[in-house]
């Protein structure tokens, strides 16, 4: 599943290409997604202006004259922007045609992306308006993880993946950030103490800004027609290295199933 970092670069590829130029048409090949896309969605957009491409958790949120367009990449979705489309392929779903000539093309060989419309504020959709605050946010930090933690004897992990507390930090991301921090992922939650949770927000906050960072530094050329979708390369400290030393203390990376996920983390360096 793509966690926020490639969400962001992905946003950050197709921006360029999209925002000050005008809808054509929308193709829909395939409704059937995640969930049905709506059969009025191509008449809506159509002659309408991309305004901008922004982001909020792993949703694309489009902004056009008279609504927004929220999409999802699923597990499988990806991007490309085509000047001369070459004929669609199997996975290739949806098409936005741009009046100057250039597609946006969605490809999802899994179909669990998503693609809605709305002409009411995007955030107040029934996907965005309960989660909770970007991890990159100012309204995120040790406070908040704390007073929401209180009373909670589940683990931190799965605390900290809980969307309604804080969005975007995915298996990868929480597990890194809890090795940055020093806490284990199988503490309660409600037994980490003020301080360690600054600590946590801190380094949450750390290893997506490198990891936002890396996906800059080695973007996909989103121009371009071949390609599957990938992330970008980054060293991880944990995270799918169990039976690896650790990079501070030498002893074997663990890992533990915790949520149905496999958690990645140092016995000796996670208290």
């Amino acid at each position: 599943m793509p966690e926020l970092p490639e969400v962001e670069t992905v946003r950050r590829g197709i921006a360029p290409h999209l925002v000050g130029e005008v809808i054509d048409r929308m193709v829909i090949r395939q409704r059937q997604l995640r969930w049905p896309i709506s059969r009025t969605l191509p008449g809506a957009a159509a002659n309408q202006r991309v305004h901008a491409v922004d982001r909020r958790a792993k949703y694309l949120l489009i902004e056009l004259d008279d609504g927004h367009l929220i999409w999802h990449l699923g597990m499988s979705g990806s991007f490309r922007v085509l000047g001369n489309p070459p004929t669609p392929g199997t996975h290739d779903h949806v098409d936005v045609c741009l009046k100057k000539g250039a597609t946006l093309r969605f490809r999802d060989p899994r179909r669990f992306g998503s693609l809605h419309w709305t002409r009411a504020d995007p955030l107040r959709h029934r996907l965005l308006r309960d989660l909770g605050p970007e991890p990159l946010g100012e309204e995120f930090g040790g406070e908040w993880l704390y007073a929401r933690s209180r009373g909670r004897s589940g683990a931190v992990k799965n605390f900290l993946m809980d969307s309604k507390i804080v969005v975007g930090l995915g298996n990868i991301y929480a597990s890194e950030a809890l090795f940055e921090a020093g806490i284990s992922p199988i503490r309660a939650a409600g037994r980490v103490g003020l301080n360690r949770y600054r600590r946590l927000a801190e380094a949450a906050k750390t290893v997506l800004n490198q990891a936002i960072k890396a996906g800059g530094t080695t973007l996909r050329d989103f121009t371009k027609a071949e390609g599957e979708p990938g992330y970008f390369a980054q060293e991880l400290q944990v995270y799918g290295r169990v039976g690896e030393a650790c990079p501070r203390c030498g002893e074997p990376v663990r890992s533990r199933v915790i949520g149905q996920r496999s958690s990645f983390y140092c016995r000796q360096c996670q208290r």
